[in-house]
């Protein structure tokens, strides 16, 4: 087995170091490079938003967790996500977002709202709150390959972790956005095969799709006594906060920036959707159906006794996929480490950006008169991987508060001021920094107050509170200029339209 996977894992590498020396020859301009010119069409620009969407994070720990807690119901998960997170954010968010960040020629979410609301101070302040919180996300990442890499291929945790960003920072430093939406695109196709093919294998281990969703149904029942089973509100929570959550990420945001033009939009959320549906159903799928494998009493535990998510499903997949279906297991290997690169190489990207475009003032260089920001926001990138490498060797303790608390804090902070307004011309200013503050603020105060097992809930009351406070702010403050919401709407929102984007 670990012959095989080095052999699929060298094969894997090598296309993507290709696919950055490639996009490096594409990557002339900043505008190249964070967004690839604008030019990606909707299998590309689809398929990146979807392998941004998921992680290991879902097929290791979601599916293990919420596969035995929840059973069948954790499909709920899987349906909201590609639902909500996918399908309706491209038909809600991508038009608006793509015309107005040409209309204000912003690259950046906090470049962005600084131009909507015309606040001067907004985006350093936006700025700081991406890196400084998806920083420890990125981190969370390469942590969660390097344990795998150390438990599949026996690979010491501290090499898998070099091996990881030595390639990460390859395809990403040398061809940017570009080469980034491209070798998402291939791991998209991996997600998919490995994820069908992991369901329909694991099934067919237990009689059959349709005998192993009676049998999971009636096992979870056995396993799970009425009492320790989950609340409607706490899956509820799950659902919000992992689908509408996503609405405001600025990793997912910028999907819609580098959007070859609108006539894609309607292709690319259809294409999502399907993507989203796939990889979600057969992740919590497959942890479901570690009933039919595991008891309470056979379940992986830890040290201390207690019950090892993040084991089960590993456990699961190396107990089930033995002799010939070994190279099925290398398969799924892939799968989760595609899930992984492509969502930990749209954090670096935006979280450089941070610095490089919404902070770092894009200087020129005096004799050449060529804009430095692209090498600038190279060396950002190397800078931040370098930096995740070290939060993910020695996890200092405050940085893993801060990766509990990075999704709720930056989905609190940007939903509201950023859907609000691609739709409405009168939220005003002040009313964009107190959803900011107020976002990320309730998401701290209640993180402590109801500690990280609640923090699904944390997360979507922390997202839903900026959206009563921006209105009610707006409506006792100075309207927007109205040549700024003029410029802002134009095309959209009865605004007659300057030019075809």
């Amino acid at each position: 087995m670990i012959q095989i996977g080095i052999i699929f894992l060298g094969v894997f590498l090598a296309l993507m170091t290709g696919i950055g020396v490639w996009g490096m020859k594409k990557t002339k301009t900043l505008g190249d490079f964070f967004l690839g010119g604008r030019t990606l069409g909707p299998w590309v620009s689809a398929v990146a938003y979807g392998t941004s969407y998921f992680s290991a994070v879902i097929f290791i720990g979601f599916a293990g967790t919420q596969g035995w807690q929840f059973g069948l119901a954790a499909l709920w998960i899987a349906v909201g996500n590609a639902v909500i997170g996918a399908g309706a954010a491209w038909l809600v968010l991508a038009r608006r977002t793509r015309r107005m960040t040409q209309n204000l020629d912003a690259m950046t979410m906090p470049g962005f709202l600084q131009e909507r609301y015309g606040a001067k101070h907004l985006k350093p302040v936006a700025a700081s709150i991406i890196f400084f919180f998806l920083l420890p996300y990125s981190a969370s990442v390469f942590k969660g390959l390097g344990h795998l890499f150390e438990a599949v291929f026996g690979i010491p945790y501290d090499i898998a972790l070099l091996l990881m960003i030595a390639f990460t920072g390859v395809y990403l430093i040398l061809g940017g956005y570009f080469a980034i939406a491209i070798t998402d695109f291939i791991q998209g196709i991996i997600m998919f095969a490995g994820a069908a093919v992991m369901v329909l294998v694991i099934s067919g281990k237990a009689g059959g799709l349709f005998e192993s969703l009676i049998n999971t149904a009636a096992a979870y029942r056995a396993h799970i006594p009425p009492e320790n089973r989950p609340a409607v509100l706490v899956i509820a929570s799950l659902v919000f906060m992992t689908s509408f959550g996503t609405w405001g990420l600025p990793q997912m945001t910028q999907k819609f920036y580098a959007i070859k033009n609108e006539k894609v939009i309607s292709k690319a959320m259809i294409i999502t959707t399907v993507f989203a549906l796939v990889i979600g159903v057969s992740a919590y799928l497959t942890g479901a159906f570690s009933h039919l494998f595991f008891t309470p009493e056979t379940l992986p535990r830890t040290a201390s006794g207690a019950i090892a998510y993040d084991s089960i499903v590993p456990n699961l997949l190396t107990g089930q996929l033995t002799g010939g279906l070994q190279y099925l297991l290398a398969l799924i290997l892939l799968l989760v480490l595609s899930a992984s690169m492509s969502t930990l190489s749209s954090l670096v990207l935006v979280s450089s950006s941070a610095v490089a475009i919404d902070l770092y003032p894009s200087p020129v260089d005096a004799d050449t008169g060529k804009n430095r920001s692209v090498a600038m926001m190279r060396f950002l990138s190397a800078i931040f991987i370098v930096i995740s490498y070290f939060i993910s060797r020695f996890q200092f303790s405050f940085i893993v508060y801060l990766m509990s608390l990075s999704w709720g804090v930056i989905s609190g902070a940007f939903a509201a001021p950023y859907i609000l307004s691609l739709y409405s011309k009168r939220v005003t200013k002040a009313g964009a920094y107190a959803g900011l503050i107020s976002g990320a603020s309730v998401m701290i105060v209640l993180f402590f107050v109801l500690g990280s097992p609640q923090s699904p809930l944390a997360a979507s009351i922390s997202i839903l509170i900026p959206f009563i406070v921006v209105p009610v702010v707006s409506a006792f403050t100075r309207k927007p200029a109205d040549d700024r919401i003029k410029r802002a709407f134009m095309g959209i929102g009865g605004i007659e339209e300057a030019g075809k984007i």
